[in-house]
C-alpha cells in the first residue's frame, strides 16, 4: 500500500510511456517487501533542469534517466561517477539529502548478464557489431573485464573512428568494415560475439548484422543486447550454428537492479524481475 511514508523512484525520458522499468522494478520491490514505488515521468528537453530541481524539492530518492536526457542531465548534477564520466552519459541519479550523483549502470548490467550464465570475457577475443551509443557501455565493460582483444565491425568505418580512438587509450581496438575478408578473419578467432546494433529489434525482426556464420566458431557466446524479441534473428541463427546465446533481458534487468542497489543498498531478485519483464513483453505483443 502506498502511504505518505512511501519513497518514490522514477524513470524520466521523452517519450517514456514505453519503458519497462516500472514493471520489473515494482516486481522486485514487491518481492523485497520494502516501502518504495517506482513510476515514470515524461520530461521535455526544455524542462530537464526543472525536473532535476523538482527531484530535490520533492525528496525523490532515485531516478533513472533514458533517451534523450542521458548526456544533458549531467550538467545539473553535483557529482559524476567514473563509469558515467567515461561513457559521457548518466542513467541513474542518487539523491543523498539534496546532493545528486550521476551513475551509469549499463556496464554492470552488460557484464552481469554474462556472469549469470557463468561466462567470463577475461582473456578472450571479443568481436563487437556496431559502434553507436549502446556500444559504449559494451566496450568499457569489456575493457574492465580485461578481454585479450577487441575487434569492432561496422557499416561505416569513418563514422565509428572517433569512438574507437576514444577507447583506444585503454586497449588496442581493431576497427573493420564488417563486409570485408579481414572482418571474416576476426570472426574465426572470436570467443565472444556481441550485437550492439538495433538490427533485429521489434518490429524489424527480419533484420540482423551481416555475419558470415561459416567463419564463426561453434560453441562461442553470441550476445545480443536487444531484448525484444527474446530471440532475434541474430540469436536464432547463432543457436542453430551451435553457439551459446544470451539476449539483452539480463542487461536491462541487471542495470535496473544495480540502480536500486545504489539508491537503497538493497539487492533485488533479478530472476523475479526478469520473469515480470518477460510476461509484460509477451502481453504487449499478444
Amino acid at each position: 500500500m502506498i502511504t505518505g511514508k512511501t519513497k518514490v523512484l522514477a524513470v524520466i525520458g521523452n517519450p517514456v510511456d514505453h519503458s519497462m522499468s516500472p514493471v520489473f522494478q515494482n516486481a522486485g520491490i514487491g518481492a523485497a517487501g520494502v516501502d518504495y514505488v517506482y513510476t515514470a515521468f515524461p520530461v521535455l528537453e526544455e524542462s530537464l533542469g526543472d525536473a532535476v530541481a523538482g527531484m530535490k524539492a520533492m525528496g525523490i530518492c532515485g531516478i533513472n534517466v533514458t533517451i534523450p536526457h542521458k548526456e544533458a542531465v549531467m550538467k545539473y548534477l553535483d557529482y559524476i561517477d567514473k563509469d558515467a564520466e567515461i561513457l559521457g552519459a548518466v542513467n541513474t541519479i542518487v539523491n543523498n539529502n539534496g546532493v545528486l550523483t550521476g551513475y551509469n549502470t549499463d556496464v554492470k548490467g552488460f557484464i552481469g548478464g554474462m556472469k549469470q550464465i557463468g561466462f567470463s570475457p577475461r582473456n578472450k577475443q571479443a568481436v563487437l557489431l556496431g559502434a553507436g551509443g549502446a556500444a559504449r557501455a559494451v566496450i568499457w565493460g569489456l575493457i574492465q573485464e580485461k578481454v585479450a582483444g577487441l575487434t569492432i565491425g561496422v557499416r561505416n568505418v569513418s563514422k565509428a573512428r572517433p569512438l574507437v580512438e576514444y577507447f583506444s587509450k585503454y586497449i588496442k581496438i581493431v576497427l573493420l568494415d564488417w563486409s570485408t575478408p579481414e572482418f571474416d578473419e576476426a570472426l574465426v578467432k572470436a570467443q565472444l560475439l556481441v550485437n550492439a546494433t538495433p538490427l533485429g529489434m521489434y518490429p524489424h525482426v527480419a533484420a540482423m548484422p551481416p555475419v558470415n556464420w561459416d567463419k564463426v566458431p561453434r560453441g562461442i557466446l553470441a550476445y545480443d543486447i536487444i531484448y525484444t524479441p527474446a530471440e532475434t534473428l541474430f540469436l536464432k541463427t547463432a543457436r542453430e550454428h551451435g553457439c551459446q546465446i544470451l539476449n539483452g533481458e539480463a542487461m536491462l534487468v541487471g542495470q535496473g537492479a544495480e540502480s536500486f542497489r545504489l539508491w537503497t543498498g538493497i539487492k533485488l531478485d533479478t530472476g523475479l524481475m526478469a520473469k515480470a519483464l518477460r510476461q509484460a513483453l509477451a502481453d504487449k505483443v499478444s
